[in-house]
């Protein structure tokens, strides 16, 4: 079954526009997509999504009635849907093959859970340093070229997939749940205590090192003022005590540093 792509909206429409233009350049007329907005408090969100609807009418839209944070929205999507499902962040631009590719990287393994693609800035999947927040890109297409052209994707486990663009695969849905909102209230902690349930549960997070989407960052439900927080990491300390190690272990062993070399050498040689 297609994939859901679910897009939570809270404001920021000047990045809304960037993602949802390219959703409309990049992806095929019948490409699944539910939009919800989180009851958002700039008047222009609404009619822009519905300008966006106009041009793809086989688009879904929602609209939260009160505020409910970016986990109880994208809760809503992932139960307002069928099939496999891919969260994508409001502040994102993807680029030409984006979702062929990770939809091919879930294929490779039934036991993939979730798929995180490269990103400027992505945390542990940023490109073109790790844990860093890298530039806009000016071409995210051309970067792309270059992620797919430098031989076969490695699809490395991850401890933990990360929120801006995030496929998850049904079946992880129907035997996990959903994200725990109770717990994680309005966001920061959500997606790391799904993957880590998933781990414990037989299930694989893994990198598609041959896509690409860029991320700004700080903009989709940044007016909330929504910042990692102690309580969140305590949460996550408590119920998975190696989660932290796992992700110091990632990032002291780098296993995507030879990729992203590679993918620099490849983008500067096109540029030549």
């Amino acid at each position: 079954m297609a994939t859901t792509i679910i897009i939570p909206v809270f404001n920021a429409c000047d990045d809304l526009q960037v993602c949802l233009e390219s959703l409309h350049s990049r992806q095929n007329d019948d490409t699944s997509v539910l939009i919800i907005d989180d009851a958002s408090t700039d008047t222009a969100v609404v009619p822009l999504i519905e300008r966006h609807l106009n041009r793809a009418p086989h688009w879904r839209f929602l609209r939260n009635e009160h505020n409910l944070g970016f986990v109880g929205t994208v809760n809503r999507g992932m139960a307002e849907s069928t099939g496999d499902v891919l969260l994508l962040n409001s502040d994102t631009q993807v680029s030409q093959g984006w979702l062929a590719r990770i939809e091919q990287c879930a294929a490779s393994d039934e036991r993939i859970a979730t798929v995180t693609p490269l990103t400027n800035n992505g945390e542990i999947v940023s490109w073109p340093e790790i844990c860093q927040s890298n530039p806009w890109p000016e071409n995210v297409d051309r970067i792309a070229q270059a992620c797919a052209a430098v031989g076969e994707p490695l699809y490395l486990e991850l401890p933990t997939a990360v929120g801006f663009c995030m496929w998850i695969r049904r079946r992880a849905l129907d035997d996990l749940g959903l994200f725990d909102a109770e717990a994680f209230g309005r966001g920061y902690g959500e997606e790391n205590d799904f993957c880590q349930r998933a781990q414990q549960a037989g299930w694989r997070n893994v990198v598609c090192d041959d896509a690409y989407v860029a991320h700004r960052g700080g903009a989709s439900f940044a007016p909330l003022g929504l910042k990692p927080n102690g309580e969140a990491l305590e949460i996550i300390k408590q119920r998975y005590p190696e989660y932290l190690d796992q992700v110091m272990a990632f990032i002291r062993t780098d296993p995507l540093k030879a990729r992203r070399l590679e993918i620099s050498q490849y983008l500067a040689s096109m540029v030549l």
